[in-house]
């Protein structure tokens, strides 16, 4: 009877099992799925349904062949399929793309351990021969049960859209479906075919953010930035729409479209008395076209009043970069005509420092993510610092991206960064506003007074940023949502340590120091007085002077920017 049933089983199995990678294919997801959704009415557990991209795949397949491409897929879906619990199911639905169930979670939270092994396993290096080959994936989330309900179909295309929402953030992270966010602005991504009709139709178009000198308030260039003014849903942001042609050769089609429209809007400007630097986003594909430097070349000379010097590139980094010799040959290349190069997102980027030496890259711009906090978290102050210093070791040009607060420009312009783009300074705009805004923008006058400072006397940044998360870890042990003790004592605190390292006769004996000493001494002080009344059962009381020790830390803040020197 075995050997009756087994050749009718397995045309079966076949037909419910992908056949390169061995995972369930769209239909077995589709059973178990319907199966959680089931479950998790009847126990009360949720359910995450989750979509996941290998990124870069493509660009293997052109280096290195299809072949080399399908080994690497097998080897990366086995090691994703590891990192599964018991019970959960990895699907592959087609090429790239992947699929997964994490049915009977105790919570929703309880499964990003799961999508971080699912990132790790993805981002494994494979080697094929004498290369190493990496990818990256962009993970999207969705929930059941939500507050509306849902059926397989829609989970799996909410997740779809998070899953966008990733790879148009940078990549090589995960994110959770956000109905207010992927459902208000439009759902859908935009298929191939449509973004195809919307250059025809001359649907895109650019706009423009400024890139500022702090320190002087001239304006040195502008980002342009590609929009889609769709007809039916207004104005679509990029990340509605590139992560589709990311992978496919139209990307190719609609770069060369913005580096010419954008050439030609310099030569507009040019007519009108504004000559500035302009730099276009291109993504590593494009530039691994064999005639991408004399296409480049064949642009600038049919616009030939714009000297190529004053157009520059911007590298997105979308992942390792494996054939970094050829890409450099490239940029090389490209160099020859005149322009210059920058690396976007850098400190987020997976370039080694061999990489940075190897590239003739002139301009690195700072991630936004590292600009955002430096206010509040000490760790991302000194990353950036880290980063900066680094560009300097490099003798690279450094443009901070992401500034929203005159406060963040002034910590900028401390460590010695000048040049600096972001909503607190202007929003990308049309062509035809750029000239009027340029006039008319003047810097905030605490830019123009901000003094730097030396590596030396960098703790005296730190001090206010580190004390404000120390007065954010007091409040929380305070309230009871942290069970560790913040350190209370003026010499444990890493300005404190700096500040008495020389002992009595060293800073903290100079008379310029005496009213920072004696305000830090306050700070710690009314700390632990703050303590001493949690421990007496007063901590109502310690809470209600939480503002009075804030105000506190934000004075020594504006205290030690009095140190410093001009430039």
């Amino acid at each position: 009877m075995t050997q009756d049933r087994e050749p009718a089983r397995r045309p079966r199995q076949i037909a419910h099992f992908d056949s390169l990678t061995g995972l369930p294919d769209r239909v077995l997801l589709g059973d178990r799925l319907q199966k959680a959704i089931a479950q998790s009415k009847r126990w009360g557990q949720p359910v995450a349904v989750v979509r996941l991209d290998l990124d870069g795949l493509e660009a293997i397949n052109d280096r290195h062949g299809h072949e080399a491409g399908q080994r690497l897929l097998v080897s990366l879906a086995r090691g994703m399929k590891r990192t599964l619990r018991k019970g959960e199911t990895l699907a592959r639905l087609e090429g790239n793309k992947f699929a997964a169930v994490l049915p009977a979670l105790a919570e929703e939270q309880e499964c990003v351990a799961g999508l971080i092994r699912l990132l790790e396993a993805a981002g494994e290096p494979v080697q094929a021969g004498e290369s190493t080959l990496q990818l990256t994936a962009s993970i999207g989330v969705a929930f059941y049960p939500q507050e509306q309900d849902a059926d397989a179909d829609q989970l799996l295309r909410q997740s779809g859209q998070a899953m966008h929402r990733a790879k148009a953030a940078g990549k090589n992270h995960y994110r959770f479906f956000d109905p207010v966010e992927d459902t208000g602005k439009g759902g859908h991504p935009e298929s191939l075919e449509r973004i195809r009709q919307a250059l025809a139709a001359r649907e895109f178009l650019m706009v423009y953010q400024p890139k500022v000198n702090l320190a002087t308030g001239e304006v040195v260039g502008a980002e342009a930035l590609i929009r889609w003014q769709h007809p039916e849903r207004g104005m679509v942001p990029p990340g509605e729409f590139l992560p589709v042609i990311e992978d496919h050769p139209f990307a190719v089609v609609l770069g060369e479209w913005v580096i010419g429209a954008v050439l030609a809007q310099m030569e507009e400007w040019r007519d009108v008395g504004l000559g500035i630097s302009v730099s276009v986003n291109i993504g590593v594909r494009q530039l691994r076209q064999m005639d991408f430097a004399d296409r480049l070349a064949a642009l600038l000379a049919e616009h030939s009043r714009i000297k190529p010097s004053s157009f520059e590139l911007e590298i997105r980094d979308a992942g390792p970069l494996e054939d970094l010799a050829q890409l450099s040959g490239v940029l090389a290349k490209c160099r020859e005509t005149g322009i210059s190069f920058a690396l976007d997102d850098f400190g987020s980027s997976h370039l080694s420092l061999r990489d940075l030496k190897r590239l003739p890259i002139d301009i690195l711009k700072i991630d936004p993510g590292f600009v955002r906090e430096i206010l509040e978290n000490p760790d991302d102050l000194t990353i950036l610092e880290g980063v900066l210093g680094l560009a300097a070791a490099f003798h690279r040009q450094v443009v901070a991206e992401g500034v929203e607060t005159v406060e963040q420009g002034l910590m900028l312009l401390r460590l010695g960064c000048r040049f600096a783009q972001g909503y607190g300074i202007a929003r990308p705009m049309p062509a035809d506003k750029f000239p009027g805004w340029a006039a008319d923008w003047r810097p905030d006058p605490r830019w123009l007074e901000a003094l730097s400072v030396s590596v030396d006397e960098r703790p005296l940044i730190h001090a206010g940023v580190e004390h404000r998360a120390w007065a954010a870890a007091l409040e929380a042990f305070l309230k009871g949502e942290s069970s560790v003790e913040p350190p209370l004592s003026r010499y444990q605190c890493r300005f404190g340590g700096w500040l008495y390292a020389e002992g009595p006769n060293g800073r903290s004996s100079q008379p310029g120091f005496q009213p920072i000493v004696a305000l830090h001494w306050k700070i710690h002080a009314l700390a632990a007085a703050l303590v001493k009344f949690r421990t007496h059962g007063r901590n109502d009381e310690a809470l209600a002077r939480m503002t009075e020790l804030r105000t506190l830390v934000d004075k020594l803040a504006d205290q030690l920017n009095a140190f410093g020197k001009r430039d």
